[in-house]
């Protein structure tokens, strides 16, 4: 693959030539930061690991340099934490068993401005190399400006691409906020009960974030544990692990449906449902 960027790579953990790697992939995701994907997308690696005929492909759009920073990396300057969270997210691709793993390497004020066209390009030829049936991204509610960038950027890459060539779903996922606060009817809950012991070694390997003062690996635990709780009043618990995602696909199939209506439908969805229960209660 040619990228935009000189710096950014494509690396494949198996050894495989790049186009054959990217081939066989049929699940894939775009985070803006190394340990997104593991956060946020861990259904599509479950999916896909040890399996022969699903392979899932991570990309990473930025180059992470600006992250908080503790202990033993306190002193580190942004392009020695960009290194550190390269190498990081490499070894989750060799533990996870990813197809492949992209590092586009763009600064954040890339993703965040509009006009900027190089990472959409870099995207699109990704996408139009893979073709995978199911891509996963940040969900266009989130509080992070850089992850809402990344699915924007996304989004219109998938545009730019024939019907044909676009993926069949689009999830938008979790990370700086999660999706409780949506209708039932409308969540898509993804089931990762199985093989915590990966979740959390996929969490475990970005020493960065987690020695670095942020404990996402604990955090992200404790949060599919609670959904898979919290999600059913009336039931029993039928998972110990739920991950949210907002369903995307609307815009892929409808391209003149614009990001900004799917999020305040939701909304709507939302305080329709509040609405009616308190005038039923009163």
């Amino acid at each position: 693959m040619k990228f935009k960027l000189d710096t950014a790579e494509l690396f494949v953990p198996d050894g495989l030539d790049e186009a054959a790697a990217l081939a066989r992939t049929t699940h894939m995701a775009f985070g803006a930061h190394q340990d997104d994907l593991e956060i946020m997308a861990f259904a599509g690696v479950l999916e896909c690991f040890q399996q022969d005929d699903r392979w899932f492909t991570g990309v990473i759009v930025t180059n992470g340099s600006g992250s908080a920073r503790d202990d033993i990396y306190k002193d580190y300057t942004d392009e020695m934490m960009r290194a550190v969270r390269f190498k990081e997210q490499k070894k989750a691709a060799v533990v996870g068993e990813y197809a492949a793993q992209a590092l586009l390497d763009y600064p954040s004020s890339a993703i965040k401005d509009g006009a900027n066209k190089a990472p959409v390009a870099d995207i699109a030829a990704l996408l139009a190399a893979a073709k995978p049936d199911v891509v996963y991204t940040h969900n266009l509610a989130d509080k992070h400006d850089t992850h809402v960038g990344v699915a924007l950027k996304l989004i219109e890459a998938i545009r730019s691409l024939p019907a044909a060539d676009r993926p069949k779903r689009l999830l938008g996922c979790e990370v700086w906020r999660d999706l409780d606060w949506m209708t039932d009817t409308d969540k898509v809950a993804l089931d990762v009960t199985p093989h915590e012991n990966l979740q959390a070694a996929l969490l475990g390997v970005f020493d960065s974030q987690i020695c670095g003062g942020k404990r996402y690996d604990l955090a992200t635990m404790g949060r599919r544990k609670a959904h898979a709780t919290y999600h059913e009043s009336h039931g029993v618990d039928v998972t110990t692990g739920l991950t949210f995602a907002m369903d995307l696909t609307p815009l892929v199939t409808d391209t003149t449906k614009a990001p900004l209506d799917i999020v305040l439908e939701h909304i709507q969805r939302f305080s329709d449902e509040i609405t009616a229960r308190l005038s039923k209660l009163q």
